[in-house]
């Protein structure tokens, strides 16, 4: 009678740490989608080109289906941005930091190669800071006790 009082003063340590884990990856999942919905709608469907620090136009829609997250158990975070490409010279890393790339075009029947410059104009670091007021609001209520 006395043992069963004592145990339920304490609580259970195990329970306790899967609730927090569950709700850890549940909210860090909802800022990754709140995330990447961001940086999907800042590139907006344009002809031509976008000016250096805005972000980049779409012409096909690639760069923004191609913008995904998923949460990585081991270094416990949520990992936000493009999928790599299997060309080198990565275009979305070009986009967003500036550097060169390898732009290809056919003319005539043939192609030609080039090196082209291109000034950064970031998508995915606007989203974050557009967003980060948002993040600690997801914590709250997130862990429930079972």
């Amino acid at each position: 009678m006395l043992d069963m009082r004592l145990k339920s003063l304490f609580f259970d340590r195990q329970a306790v740490e899967r609730a927090v884990d569950k709700a850890k990856r549940q909210v860090l999942s909802r800022a990754g989608a709140l995330v990447r919905t961001a940086a999907r709608t800042s590139i907006r469907p344009r002809r031509g080109t976008s000016a250096p620090g805005q972000p980049p136009y779409s012409h096909v829609g690639l760069l923004r289906r191609l913008i995904l997250f998923g949460y990585d158990r081991q270094s416990d975070s949520v990992v936000i941005g493009p999928v790599r490409l299997h060309k080198p010279g990565s275009a979305p890393h070009v986009l967003e930091f500036g550097g060169t790339t390898i732009m290809e075009e056919w003319r005539g029947g043939r192609r030609r190669r080039r090196r082209v410059r291109v000034r950064a104009r970031p998508y995915m670091g606007p989203a974050l800071a557009r967003e980060r007021d948002k993040l600690p609001a997801l914590w709250s209520g997130s862990v429930r006790g079972g």
